[in-house]
Protein backbone atom coordinates (compact mmCIF):
# COMPACT_ATOMS: atom_id res chain seq x y z
CA UNK A 1 0.00 0.00 0.00
CA UNK A 2 1.11 3.52 -1.15
CA UNK A 3 1.54 5.98 1.71
CA UNK A 4 -0.35 8.91 1.61
CA UNK A 5 1.11 11.95 2.01
CA UNK A 6 -0.49 15.31 3.49
CA UNK A 7 0.11 18.40 2.26
CA UNK A 8 -1.27 22.08 2.92
CA UNK A 9 -0.64 25.11 1.01
CA UNK A 10 -1.80 29.08 1.79
CA UNK A 11 -2.24 31.44 -1.31
CA UNK A 12 -2.95 35.43 -1.00
CA UNK A 13 -5.02 37.75 -2.63
CA UNK A 14 -4.43 40.87 -1.81
CA UNK A 15 -6.70 43.74 -3.38
CA UNK A 16 -5.84 47.64 -3.36
CA UNK A 17 -8.65 49.90 -3.52
CA UNK A 18 -8.52 53.95 -3.32
CA UNK A 19 -10.63 55.40 -0.27
CA UNK A 20 -11.70 58.75 0.15
CA UNK A 21 -10.57 60.53 3.77
CA UNK A 22 -11.60 63.69 4.33
CA UNK A 23 -8.74 64.98 7.05
CA UNK A 24 -10.27 67.81 9.47
CA UNK A 25 -9.39 70.88 8.03
CA UNK A 26 -9.13 74.28 10.89
CA UNK A 27 -8.74 78.03 10.55
CA UNK A 28 -6.80 79.50 13.16
CA UNK A 29 -7.54 83.26 13.51
CA UNK A 30 -4.92 85.51 15.14
CA UNK A 31 -6.01 88.97 14.35
CA UNK A 32 -6.04 91.48 17.32
CA UNK A 33 -7.19 94.74 17.62
CA UNK A 34 -6.29 95.71 21.26
CA UNK A 35 -3.22 93.97 23.45
CA UNK A 36 -1.64 91.45 20.82
CA UNK A 37 0.48 88.58 22.47
CA UNK A 38 4.27 88.08 21.33
CA UNK A 39 3.34 84.25 21.47
CA UNK A 40 0.83 84.17 18.67
CA UNK A 41 3.87 83.26 15.95
CA UNK A 42 5.00 80.61 18.21
CA UNK A 43 1.62 79.18 19.33
CA UNK A 44 0.93 79.01 15.13
CA UNK A 45 4.28 77.40 14.53
CA UNK A 46 3.53 74.61 17.29
CA UNK A 47 0.12 73.85 16.33
CA UNK A 48 1.25 73.46 12.33
CA UNK A 49 4.55 71.61 13.37
CA UNK A 50 1.72 68.98 15.78
CA UNK A 51 -0.85 68.49 12.83
CA UNK A 52 0.17 65.29 12.25
CA UNK A 53 -0.69 64.07 15.71
CA UNK A 54 -4.26 64.95 15.53
CA UNK A 55 -4.59 64.35 11.45
CA UNK A 56 -5.61 68.14 10.80
CA UNK A 57 -4.54 70.41 8.29
CA UNK A 58 -4.38 74.01 10.08
CA UNK A 59 -4.54 77.22 7.65
CA UNK A 60 -4.01 80.76 9.54
CA UNK A 61 -4.61 84.41 8.78
CA UNK A 62 -5.35 87.58 10.38
CA UNK A 63 -7.37 89.22 7.45
CA UNK A 64 -11.06 89.85 8.55
CA UNK A 65 -12.45 89.23 4.82
CA UNK A 66 -11.21 85.38 5.29
CA UNK A 67 -14.44 85.35 7.60
CA UNK A 68 -17.01 84.65 4.76
CA UNK A 69 -19.93 82.51 3.77
CA UNK A 70 -17.99 80.91 0.92
CA UNK A 71 -14.67 80.49 2.87
CA UNK A 72 -15.38 79.31 6.10
CA UNK A 73 -17.43 76.08 4.72
CA UNK A 74 -14.38 75.03 4.16
CA UNK A 75 -13.48 74.37 7.28
CA UNK A 76 -14.39 71.57 9.87
CA UNK A 77 -13.47 74.17 13.01
CA UNK A 78 -11.99 77.80 13.72
CA UNK A 79 -9.61 78.37 16.27
CA UNK A 80 -9.78 82.35 17.90
CA UNK A 81 -5.96 82.41 19.36
CA UNK A 82 -5.14 85.05 21.51
CA UNK A 83 -7.37 87.80 19.64
CA UNK A 84 -8.33 91.02 21.21
CA UNK A 85 -10.94 93.53 20.80
CA UNK A 86 -13.03 93.87 17.47
CA UNK A 87 -11.43 91.92 15.31
CA UNK A 88 -14.71 91.47 12.92
CA UNK A 89 -16.93 93.41 11.04
CA UNK A 90 -20.61 93.16 11.10
CA UNK A 91 -20.19 90.79 7.59
CA UNK A 92 -17.59 88.65 9.42
CA UNK A 93 -19.99 88.05 12.54
CA UNK A 94 -22.56 86.96 10.24
CA UNK A 95 -20.12 84.68 9.03
CA UNK A 96 -19.54 83.11 12.22
CA UNK A 97 -22.95 82.93 12.95
CA UNK A 98 -23.78 81.55 9.77
CA UNK A 99 -20.80 79.05 10.23
CA UNK A 100 -21.74 77.91 13.76
CA UNK A 101 -25.12 77.02 12.87
CA UNK A 102 -24.32 74.87 10.06
CA UNK A 103 -22.46 72.71 12.18
CA UNK A 104 -19.15 74.26 12.49
CA UNK A 105 -16.95 73.81 15.90
CA UNK A 106 -15.44 76.39 17.58
CA UNK A 107 -12.01 76.12 19.74
CA UNK A 108 -11.21 79.84 21.78
CA UNK A 109 -7.45 80.37 23.24
CA UNK A 110 -6.22 82.24 25.77
CA UNK A 111 -7.44 86.20 25.14
CA UNK A 112 -9.84 84.75 22.90
CA UNK A 113 -12.63 85.41 25.74
CA UNK A 114 -11.46 89.29 25.47
CA UNK A 115 -12.88 89.66 21.67
CA UNK A 116 -16.15 90.62 20.23
CA UNK A 117 -17.04 91.58 24.07
CA UNK A 118 -20.57 92.85 23.18
CA UNK A 119 -21.40 89.97 20.50
CA UNK A 120 -24.04 87.86 22.28
CA UNK A 121 -23.91 84.63 19.85
CA UNK A 122 -19.36 84.60 20.00
CA UNK A 123 -20.00 85.07 24.10
CA UNK A 124 -22.41 82.27 24.51
CA UNK A 125 -20.10 80.33 22.04
CA UNK A 126 -17.23 81.16 24.25
CA UNK A 127 -18.44 80.56 27.77
CA UNK A 128 -17.70 84.22 29.42
CA UNK A 129 -16.20 86.77 29.25
CA UNK A 130 -12.71 87.92 30.65
CA UNK A 131 -12.65 90.49 33.56
CA UNK A 132 -8.89 90.26 34.54
CA UNK A 133 -6.00 88.22 35.12
CA UNK A 134 -3.81 87.83 38.65
CA UNK A 135 0.06 88.65 37.88
CA UNK A 136 2.10 86.57 35.77
CA UNK A 137 3.38 83.89 38.29
CA UNK A 138 3.95 80.34 38.66
CA UNK A 139 0.57 78.50 39.97
CA UNK A 140 -1.53 75.45 40.62
CA UNK A 141 -3.93 74.24 37.34
CA UNK A 142 -5.93 71.40 39.17
CA UNK A 143 -7.80 69.14 36.82
CA UNK A 144 -11.40 68.54 37.39
CA UNK A 145 -14.59 67.36 35.93
CA UNK A 146 -14.71 64.24 33.32
CA UNK A 147 -12.40 62.28 31.76
CA UNK A 148 -11.42 64.68 28.69
CA UNK A 149 -8.78 64.71 26.01
CA UNK A 150 -7.47 67.60 26.33
CA UNK A 151 -6.38 66.88 30.25
CA UNK A 152 -5.38 62.82 29.64
CA UNK A 153 -2.01 63.77 29.83
CA UNK A 154 -2.21 67.15 32.23
CA UNK A 155 -1.22 66.12 35.80
CA UNK A 156 -3.73 66.12 38.47
CA UNK A 157 -2.21 69.37 40.08
CA UNK A 158 -0.43 71.22 37.16
CA UNK A 159 2.70 73.64 37.97
CA UNK A 160 2.75 76.19 34.98
CA UNK A 161 3.83 79.52 34.83
CA UNK A 162 1.32 81.69 33.46
CA UNK A 163 -1.89 83.93 33.46
CA UNK A 164 -4.94 82.91 35.98
CA UNK A 165 -7.99 84.62 34.08
CA UNK A 166 -10.83 85.61 35.97
CA UNK A 167 -14.35 85.58 33.87
CA UNK A 168 -17.62 88.02 33.84
CA UNK A 169 -19.62 85.16 34.65
CA UNK A 170 -19.80 81.45 35.16
CA UNK A 171 -19.54 79.25 32.08
CA UNK A 172 -21.40 76.11 34.12
CA UNK A 173 -24.71 78.45 33.58
CA UNK A 174 -23.90 78.17 29.89
CA UNK A 175 -23.83 74.71 29.97
CA UNK A 176 -20.11 74.49 30.00
CA UNK A 177 -18.05 71.73 31.53
CA UNK A 178 -15.09 73.30 33.61
CA UNK A 179 -12.04 70.73 33.29
CA UNK A 180 -9.37 73.13 34.80
CA UNK A 181 -9.68 75.05 37.33
CA UNK A 182 -6.95 77.62 39.30
CA UNK A 183 -5.91 76.59 42.73
CA UNK A 184 -6.39 80.38 44.11
CA UNK A 185 -4.16 79.45 47.15
CA UNK A 186 -0.95 78.49 44.79
CA UNK A 187 -0.73 82.82 43.73
CA UNK A 188 -1.27 85.95 44.22
CA UNK A 189 -4.24 87.69 43.30
CA UNK A 190 -5.08 91.36 44.50
CA UNK A 191 -8.03 91.57 42.33
CA UNK A 192 -10.52 93.33 42.48
CA UNK A 193 -13.20 90.02 41.71
CA UNK A 194 -16.15 91.74 40.64
CA UNK A 195 -18.14 88.85 39.63
CA UNK A 196 -19.24 85.31 40.25
CA UNK A 197 -17.36 82.93 37.85
CA UNK A 198 -18.53 79.71 40.09
CA UNK A 199 -16.56 77.50 42.10
CA UNK A 200 -14.42 76.03 41.37
CA UNK A 201 -12.42 78.77 39.78
CA UNK A 202 -12.78 78.06 35.96
CA UNK A 203 -9.91 78.06 33.69
CA UNK A 204 -10.97 75.38 30.74
CA UNK A 205 -14.43 74.21 29.84
CA UNK A 206 -15.73 72.81 26.84
CA UNK A 207 -19.62 72.41 25.37
CA UNK A 208 -21.04 69.73 23.83
CA UNK A 209 -23.47 72.09 21.99
CA UNK A 210 -22.33 75.04 21.40
CA UNK A 211 -24.36 77.91 23.06
CA UNK A 212 -24.06 80.29 20.54
CA UNK A 213 -25.82 78.49 17.80
CA UNK A 214 -29.50 79.87 16.76
CA UNK A 215 -32.14 77.52 18.28
CA UNK A 216 -32.53 76.24 14.22
CA UNK A 217 -28.88 75.66 13.83
CA UNK A 218 -27.10 72.78 14.00
CA UNK A 219 -24.58 73.20 17.21
CA UNK A 220 -21.48 71.71 16.87
CA UNK A 221 -18.66 71.63 19.81
CA UNK A 222 -17.16 74.55 21.69
CA UNK A 223 -14.00 74.50 23.78
CA UNK A 224 -11.78 77.10 25.59
CA UNK A 225 -8.96 77.58 27.34
CA UNK A 226 -7.26 80.74 28.89
CA UNK A 227 -4.03 79.00 29.51
CA UNK A 228 -1.45 80.02 26.63
CA UNK A 229 0.22 83.69 27.42
CA UNK A 230 3.81 82.93 27.11
CA UNK A 231 6.47 81.34 24.13
CA UNK A 232 7.52 78.78 26.63
CA UNK A 233 4.34 77.31 27.41
CA UNK A 234 3.69 77.04 23.33
CA UNK A 235 6.91 75.12 23.90
CA UNK A 236 5.87 73.00 26.58
CA UNK A 237 4.39 69.35 25.87
CA UNK A 238 1.87 68.88 28.50
CA UNK A 239 0.49 72.56 26.77
CA UNK A 240 0.49 71.50 23.90
CA UNK A 241 -0.95 68.00 24.61
CA UNK A 242 -3.78 70.33 26.31
CA UNK A 243 -4.66 72.11 23.31
CA UNK A 244 -4.13 69.31 21.00
CA UNK A 245 -6.52 67.18 22.95
CA UNK A 246 -8.96 69.71 22.98
CA UNK A 247 -9.31 70.70 19.18
CA UNK A 248 -9.23 66.68 18.75
CA UNK A 249 -12.42 66.48 20.69
CA UNK A 250 -13.92 69.34 19.04
CA UNK A 251 -13.69 68.16 15.57
CA UNK A 252 -14.91 65.37 16.63
CA UNK A 253 -18.59 66.76 17.09
CA UNK A 254 -19.79 64.39 13.65
CA UNK A 255 -21.55 67.87 12.63
CA UNK A 256 -19.20 68.62 9.71
CA UNK A 257 -17.81 66.96 6.66
CA UNK A 258 -14.60 65.57 8.36
CA UNK A 259 -17.06 63.23 10.34
CA UNK A 260 -20.04 63.35 8.86
CA UNK A 261 -20.47 63.08 4.29
CA UNK A 262 -23.53 65.19 4.92
CA UNK A 263 -22.01 67.95 6.89
CA UNK A 264 -22.66 71.64 5.29
CA UNK A 265 -19.30 72.45 6.51
CA UNK A 266 -15.86 70.80 6.78
CA UNK A 267 -13.17 70.45 4.70
CA UNK A 268 -14.64 69.21 0.71
CA UNK A 269 -11.73 67.99 -0.62
CA UNK A 270 -10.54 64.17 0.62
CA UNK A 271 -7.42 62.73 0.58
CA UNK A 272 -6.65 59.22 -1.50
CA UNK A 273 -5.61 56.85 0.90
CA UNK A 274 -4.72 53.09 -0.22
CA UNK A 275 -6.27 50.32 1.34
CA UNK A 276 -5.38 46.88 1.25
CA UNK A 277 -7.57 43.81 1.69
CA UNK A 278 -5.85 40.10 1.44
CA UNK A 279 -7.75 36.81 1.52
CA UNK A 280 -6.09 33.54 2.85
CA UNK A 281 -7.11 30.04 1.19
CA UNK A 282 -6.53 26.85 2.22
CA UNK A 283 -5.23 23.77 -0.06
CA UNK A 284 -3.04 21.17 -1.49
CA UNK A 285 0.35 21.29 -2.45
CA UNK A 286 4.42 19.83 -1.80
CA UNK A 287 3.56 16.72 -0.29
CA UNK A 288 5.35 16.12 3.19
CA UNK A 289 5.99 12.50 3.36
CA UNK A 290 4.43 10.66 6.81
CA UNK A 291 1.87 13.60 6.84
CA UNK A 292 -2.30 12.58 6.58
CA UNK A 293 -4.02 15.05 3.80
CA UNK A 294 -7.38 15.79 5.07
CA UNK A 295 -9.80 18.49 3.31
CA UNK A 296 -10.74 21.85 4.54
Amino acid sequence: MLPLYGYLFLSFAVFTAQAQHFAPRVLIYSATAAFRHDSIPTAIAALKANSATIDVTFDDTEDRADFNDINLANYDGVVFLSNTGEVLDESGKTALQNYLNNGGNFIGIHSASDTLRNTTFFVRQIGARFDYHADLQEATVNVIGPTHPSTSEVPEAWTLRDEMYNFDADPRDLGSVVILSADESSYTDTGPRRYDQGSPHPLAWYQERGAGVDASGIPGRSFYTSLGHLNETWQDTTFLSHVLGGISWALQSNTTRAFNSSGLVGNPEPREETISSGTASTGNANPTPGSTSTGL
